[in-house]
C-alpha cells in the first residue's frame, strides 16, 4: 500500500512539473494588435506577401523563432531581421510564451498557388523530392499536406509563396541558420531557381 501511495505521489509530482507554464493570453492580445500587428496583422494573417502568415502555426516553433531573434542570455541572435530587433527588445520570454500559444490559437486564411504550369514540378518536389539531385521530399518533414511537425518543422500549407521562396534562398545563400535539423541550406543548395518557385508556389495552395 505504502508503495502505491508513494508512487502515486511521484507520478503526480511529476506531471504538475512537466505542465507547461500558464501564460497570460490577454497580454499577448495587447502585444499583438499594438506591436505585431503593423506586420502580422493582428490575428497573425499577414496581407503583404514578403511578411509570414504565422496564425494557427505550431507554439513550440513560434517559440523558437521569437528567442531565436533576439537571442539567448550571453548569445548572439541566431535569425537577424532588422524588423524584429526593436519590437522584441522591450519583450520577455513569458512575453514570447504567451505570443507563441497566442498566434498558434488564431486562425490561418491560407493563401492559393498561382501558376498551375508550375503545379506538376511543386507536387513531384514535394511528394517525392529529386532523389537524382539527393533532394528529400518536402512532405518527408513537413507532411503531406504541409501541416509540419513541431518543433522542428514549421506548418508550411497556406503561407504566402514569396515569404517560402525567400526564405528558401536565404537558406541557399547560407544568410538563415536557424534550422534544427540543419539540413535546409543543403536542401536549397541543391534546388534550382525552378524548383524553388514551383515547390513555393505548390506549399502555398497546400490544405
Amino acid at each position: 500500500m505504502k508503495s502505491t501511495v508513494l508512487a502515486f505521489v511521484s507520478l503526480f509530482s511529476t506531471a504538475a512539473f512537466c505542465q507547461t507554464p500558464k501564460v497570460d493570453l490577454a497580454r499577448a492580445q495587447v502585444i499583438a494588435e499594438a506591436t505585431c500587428a503593423s506586420c502580422h496583422y493582428k490575428n497573425g494573417n499577414a496581407i503583404f506577401s514578403t511578411t509570414p502568415k504565422i496564425a494557427g502555426q505550431h507554439e513550440a516553433y513560434l517559440l523558437k523563432q521569437l528567442r531565436d531573434f533576439k537571442g539567448q542570455p550571453g548569445r548572439q541572435p541566431t535569425r537577424v531581421a532588422t524588423s524584429m530587433q526593436a519590437p522584441l527588445g522591450i519583450l520577455n520570454d513569458a512575453d514570447f510564451r504567451a505570443l507563441a500559444v497566442y498566434y498558434s490559437q488564431q486562425q490561418l486564411i491560407p493563401e492559393k498557388s498561382k501558376h498551375p504550369e508550375t503545379l506538376a514540378l511543386g507536387q513531384h518536389l514535394w511528394r517525392a523530392g529529386s532523389p537524382a539531385k539527393g533532394l528529400p521530399a518536402c512532405a518527408s518533414c513537413h507532411g503531406p499536406s504541409g501541416q509540419g511537425i513541431p518543433p522542428r518543422y514549421p506548418r508550411l500549407q497556406g503561407q504566402f509563396a514569396d515569404y517560402l521562396k525567400n526564405t528558401l534562398i536565404a537558406y541557399q545563400a547560407d544568410t538563415l541558420q536557424n534550422d534544427l535539423t540543419g539540413a535546409m541550406p543543403d536542401i536549397a543548395q541543391r534546388m534550382s531557381t525552378a524548383e524553388i518557385d514551383a515547390v513555393s508556389d505548390y506549399a502555398a495552395g497546400l490544405r
